[in-house]
């Protein structure tokens, strides 16, 4: 952590986060290497192992650290301190911190969370993915009245596929971009394809 995760062009620099987080980070880590997980090195930022499988990561943002545990919905939160790492999360759990005080505060709760995650590792327990489909905006309902074979290429790929093109649809605020995303996946749609897989089609003869 010393140099940064070097994913951005500030690594090894004076203005990466990890500088201006030293003290919380070492203190966290510290409550770290009391517990049976094993510490190594991945995606530049601490990861932290039991057996070989990834239970909790450490690391630095902008306005605060966070120590992350990757099964963290099957903790039994008692203290209400773990939140989502991301609003479409389901499985990881982040618990975020912006001083050493609130670290030193929580640090029984910490290591009584690791140890959570650690059994929850030993018992070899798996988080099922709820395949929530999330409600269509309206300009592709609009789409689909007048182009069923989109809607049914469409409502054929799996739940998972589903869910992130309605998400990409739905971030534009303006209807006019939100309908030009719709019409520019509609080959990748009826091909059977998600957001971000590559074109399988090839290049039609003329």
């Amino acid at each position: 952590m010393i140099d940064g995760c070097m994913r951005c062009k500030y690594g090894a620099t004076p203005m990466c986060k990890v500088n201006k987080w030293k003290l919380e980070l070492e203190t966290l880590r510290n409550i770290l290497l009391e517990s049976e997980l094993t510490e190594e090195l991945k995606w530049g930022a601490p990861c932290y192992t039991y057996n070989g499988k990834n239970v909790v990561l450490l690391g630095a943002l902008k306005d605060e650290v966070v120590i992350s545990f990757l099964k963290g919905s099957l903790i039994d939160d008692k203290k209400n301190i773990l939140t989502k790492a991301g609003e479409n999360s389901q499985i990881a759990r982040i618990i975020k911190f912006t001083n050493c005080k609130q670290i030193q505060e929580l640090k029984k709760d910490i290591a009584a969370y690791i140890k959570a995650a650690i059994e929850i590792e030993r018992k070899g327990l798996k988080v099922t993915k709820e395949n929530k489909i999330e409600k269509l905006p309206d300009e592709l309902e609009e789409v689909f009245k007048n182009d069923l074979p989109y809607k049914k290429a469409f409502l054929a790929l799996t739940p998972g596929k589903q869910r992130g093109y309605v998400i990409y649809f739905s971030q534009p605020k303006q209807t006019p971009s939100r309908i030009s995303r719709i019409e520019k996946c509609r080959e990748k749609i009826m091909n059977g394809e998600g957001l971000n897989d590559k074109y399988k089609s090839q290049p039609r003869n003329k």
